[in-house]
């Protein structure tokens, strides 16, 4: 009862913030609020494994899409569909609101923006509102490309889109998830343009954080699957040397799950307790804080006093709120990062419905794996971060690929590196 009274104060003063703030100060500062409502006409770029099922998606949803890729069958298979499609990127970028990439590489994404016939070649007059890509590759890249979109103007402006920009919002969750429209996106650049997004987002996942400024995307994406990477490695490495001193995966499996090498509930009670505490902060302090500005007004007759204070109030737990973002930002990375003997088993025979039982197929293929701590280790280069874990998985899956596994998943390190067996079930 308590707290179903504490959130009802909180919703109380949210209310009273709405009509209280329309008359502050802070009013005074210009605002720029993007709106959604003009993505009708979407471009999607990129229509491999990821990129089809999201144009897929988007479709169902209802948007006017106009598509482009270098294959000439999928382009007559969406022809076919009745689904407008363009042979340069610059056609799909002038009949479209939004523009969508999914794209393979730093390289293929920079082709298809300042290349011939890309996106940008119109130079500083573009039609598309937002850009958004959705590969997964270097920070720098991001950034880059940020600035040169928002360098450029639009040709027809509407409502408060002065200028063209763009977001970097790569995705987590693989064929499955994009099929099953249940991607999680990892979003970096502006957060009004962000939250103006979100919609478009969500008709292809059933996630979106924000991340930050521009590029922030990408660092999370490249985090998220260093992380996963390096946990495979440790999972893999510790099954195969318990093989190896006489006990069976299976058994090391049921210990791990019920001990501490099941490390990842500790980071989920760790992340609940600080929503708890948030809850707390916010609503907690709302309902106080409301009955002594009750309290406040009565005694100086109301007016400006009242206003400043639930100003004040209003910037904390706003404050409150926006300490989540970086600990709701781990958890996703750890949630798909996590490779526990429990939910991806890289022995074969050990679980049902993962790559390790089928041969290691259908799975994050190890090309992909090594690919993105490529990413990892040349990003730590740059800003001069200590990462060695980062540089020997690097080498690892490195290995892997030049052993002819490129395309088996990840998990096949237990075999083809560690020389682990299967087990029978």
């Amino acid at each position: 009862m308590a707290m179903m009274k504490m959130k009802i104060y909180g919703y109380r003063l949210r209310a009273l913030l709405s009509t209280s703030l329309s008359s502050s100060p802070f009013h005074s500062v210009p605002s720029r609020t993007f709106s959604s409502s003009s993505f009708e006409n979407v471009g999607f770029i990129g229509l491999g494994n990821m990129g089809s099922r999201m144009a897929n998606n988007l479709l169902k949803a209802g948007y006017k899409m106009t598509v482009h890729d270098v294959n000439c069958n999928v382009m007559k298979k969406y022809s076919d569909m009745g689904v407008s499609t363009k042979q340069t990127p610059f056609e799909v970028a002038e009949a479209s609101d939004v523009v969508i990439t999914m794209l393979p590489s730093s390289s293929h994404v920079l082709n298809v923006y300042n290349g011939p016939d890309g996106l940008l070649l119109g130079g500083d007059l573009l039609t598309p509102q937002l850009f958004i890509d959705s590969s997964t590759i270097d920070p720098q890249t991001s950034r880059k490309l940020a600035v040169s979109v928002s360098n450029c103007i639009l040709k027809e402006k509407k409502e408060n889109w002065e200028n063209p920009v763009m977001l970097d919002a790569p995705v987590s969750g693989g064929v499955v998830a994009a099929e099953a429209g249940s991607l999680t996106f990892m979003v970096g650049g502006s957060e009004d343009v962000y939250l103006a997004a979100k919609s478009l987002l969500l008709s292809m996942g059933k996630n979106a954080i924000f991340c930050g400024g521009p590029g922030n995307g990408s660092v999370a994406k490249i985090c998220n699957n260093l992380a996963m990477a390096i946990s495979m490695l440790g999972l893999s490495e510790a099954l195969a040397l318990g093989q190896s001193l006489g006990i069976t995966a299976s058994t090391l499996t049921k210990i791990f799950n019920s001990s501490s090498a099941r490390c990842w509930s500790r980071f989920n009670a760790f992340n609940l307790g600080i929503q708890i505490i948030h809850f707390l902060l916010y609503n907690v302090f709302s309902m106080f804080s409301m009955h002594s500005c009750f309290l406040l007004g009565k005694k100086s007759g109301g007016g400006e006093r009242v206003r400043e204070s639930l100003i004040h109030i209003y910037m904390f737990s706003r404050a409150c709120e926006a300490g989540l973002v970086l600990s709701r930002i781990c958890s996703t990375i750890l949630k798909y990062a996590q490779c526990d003997s429990d939910s991806y088993n890289p022995v074969p025979g050990v679980m049902q419905g993962v790559p390790s039982s089928r041969n290691y197929s259908g799975g994050f293929a190890s090309k992909l794996m090594a690919k993105d701590l490529n990413l990892a280790a040349a990003s730590a280069e740059e800003v001069g971060q200590r990462c060695p874990l980062t540089f020997l998985a690097q080498n690892i899956y490195t290995e892997i690929c030049n052993d002819g596994h490129e395309t088996e998943d990840f998990s096949c390190v237990f075999q083809h590196y560690y020389s682990g067996k299967g087990e029978r079930n």
